[in-house]
């Protein structure tokens, strides 16, 4: 970000184990056990989001809307933090475990599915629609003693929502 601070727009976070946007599975239309063929020749694809993803980003659904109360979605450029706090596992020793809080995971789920979910659940929500979020900020995923996401979502100041375009007076020419 350039010039002012950004403005926090909401905080709120997710209680469980952080879960991973899934990718949608496509399977094909069966009737009477065998596929439904389509007007081209080929079977009818129906896709579909696993429940688990489903079921996760209806609770990143309800804390956000608990956390934005009666305020509308968003209009503006967004920065969006993520920090994914996973359980320390428990066949670690006390003080293996006391030592790991606070420090990275390099376990699945990969991180950027993380903010999938979040990105997912919030759309409608905290914002319109998850392109707005222009920026990610200091998004990470570490050991805690108790898991959870923690999201904050801040609206970034003017001059970062409408960066200055060099023109053709603007480019030196070496």
């Amino acid at each position: 970000m350039t010039g002012s601070a950004a403005r926090t727009l909401v905080r709120f976070s997710v209680p469980g184990e952080p879960v991973a946007k899934a990718r949608a599975r496509s399977v094909p239309l069966m009737r009477g056990g065998k596929p439904v063929i389509g007007a081209g020749g080929r079977p009818v694809i129906l896709h579909h989001t696993p429940d688990k993803t489903v079921r996760y980003e209806n609770l990143v659904k309800l804390a956000a809307r608990e956390a934005m109360g009666s305020r509308a979605p968003s209009d503006a450029a967004l920065q969006l933090t993520v920090h994914a706090v996973f359980t320390i596992p428990a066949s670690w020793s006390q003080r293996k475990r006391a030592a790991a809080i606070g420090t990275p995971v390099t376990k699945r789920p990969d991180l950027d599915n993380v903010v999938k979910a979040v990105k997912d659940g919030c759309n409608g929500v905290v914002w319109r629609d998850d392109c707005q979020v222009a920026s990610l900020g200091g998004t990470r995923k570490v050991y805690g003693e108790w898991p959870r996401v923690d999201i904050e979502v801040e609206v970034l100041p003017l001059e970062d929502q409408h960066p200055h375009r060099p023109g053709a007076a603007d480019l030196e020419i070496v």
